[in-house]
């Protein structure tokens, strides 16, 4: 098995993340510092983290998260800010969990954390094109052009961002709410599709990945997924 597969597997990380533990030098198989990538872990081997040892986890734990603003999306912060983890409460802590992949620190919603890097890993690779669905808030009235646009891509860093779904459910008290579903990951994309528009995103909310659904959970707490939903997951 793959170095980055089984640290995986430990509930490290997701496998992308993984190795960047692994091309620092943190890695240690029987005692060896392993730097290369393509290393593979027999049964037999001892392979440890800043030399804590690390075992393959029976049970994942998978957990939807309504994240408030103001948290980060890491296991820690090196600023000292606030990290979605602390919202958990006591019950995992010791637990391995990571979050698969980000919110930006003033968006709100949605958010998945889990010990299990393999699920973590294809939701998150580029190939699978998980939707994600997200409410935001735009000052004045947006137009039918303007959200054409949207929909049919614009440019952020020189690429294109991939065609898209984007309507408009209401307007009220000079306020536009959108919905948008993207099946991309780039940094602040939402609210920079809406820069290049010259519109300023002034609240956004995650309500949705692929089929997972915030629902009624309240801002700031989570719960595990049931049976139904952990099993989607795994056939992403």
């Amino acid at each position: 098995m793959r170095i980055n597969k089984y640290l995986a597997l430990c509930g490290l990380s997701s496998r992308r993340n993984s190795e960047i533990f692994v091309r620092e030098g943190k890695v240690k198989i029987n005692g060896r510092t392993v730097t290369d990538l393509s290393t593979d872990v027999k049964d037999t081997d001892i392979v440890t983290v800043n030399n804590e040892r690390l075992l393959p986890t029976e049970e994942h734990i998978y957990i939807m998260l309504n994240k408030p603003k103001g948290y980060v999306c890491t296991t820690s912060d090196e600023l000292g800010r606030k990290t979605v983890l602390q919202l958990l409460g006591s019950k995992y802590e010791g637990k391995r969990i990571f979050p698969i992949g980000r919110l930006d620190y003033d968006t709100e919603g949605l958010l998945l954390l889990t010990t299990d890097g393999d699920v973590a890993n294809r939701i998150m690779h580029p190939k699978s094109e998980v939707p994600k669905t997200y409410v935001a808030k735009i000052e004045g009235e947006i137009t039918e052009a303007e959200l054409a646009k949207l929909r049919g891509g614009v440019i952020l860093d020189g690429v294109k961002t991939k065609k898209c779904k984007v309507r408009l459910k209401d307007f009220t008290d000079n306020i536009s709410r959108v919905e948008v579903v993207i099946t991309e990951g780039r940094n602040r994309q939402v609210r920079r599709m809406f820069d290049s528009i010259n519109r300023e995103v002034v609240f956004l909310k995650r309500v949705a990945i692929g089929e997972l659904k915030l629902g009624g959970l309240y801002r700031g707490t989570s719960r595990e997924l049931n049976a139904k939903e952990i099993e989607y997951l795994k056939k992403v």
